[in-house]
């Protein structure tokens, strides 16, 4: 079995509860095929600094509930250095959610891809503000 390419995000909340609002936008990726979850961690960082690592049997019951519903099936595919990284980007009494997802929808392509020889030599995301600059200046010379 080969998998699609695979994404993670950290996602801070303002404050130092993660709450299960973001579910039913990642559930919809999910039930109509375009992502798998992979894995989910969820960290937490006090006002001093102290950051804590917590997996969904952690979380207080509503938000466990909330995320349970989506599938994971490689716990620790992030690993401790990885939390490390991701936690030194957190700002004090903030806390945050790591997705490892699979892009369902790039299977076919990047089976291709490998198929025909070929091998990504990198990828990167466009952030959504450059995105949206280009796109702007490109409508507004069409006037």
């Amino acid at each position: 079995m080969t998998l699609a390419p695979v994404e993670y995000a950290v996602i801070e909340f303002g404050d130092s509860t993660v709450t299960g609002d973001l579910v039913p936008a990642l559930t919809e990726l999910v039930e109509t095929g375009l992502v798998h979850v992979i894995d989910l961690v969820f960290l937490s960082k006090d006002a001093d600094g102290t950051v804590t690592v917590l997996e969904l049997d952690d979380l207080p019951e509503g938000t466990a509930a909330a995320f349970a519903g989506l599938e994971h099936d490689i716990d620790d595919l992030v690993n401790e250095t990885d939390l490390q990284v991701e936690a030194e980007l957190l700002s004090p009494g903030t806390s945050a959610v790591v997705i490892v997802w699979e892009n369902l929808w790039a299977q076919r392509f990047s089976d291709a891809v490998l198929a025909s020889g070929g091998v990504l030599l990198d990828s990167q995301k466009v952030p959504q503000d450059v995105a949206a600059a280009a796109l702007a200046a490109h409508l507004a010379s069409l006037d």
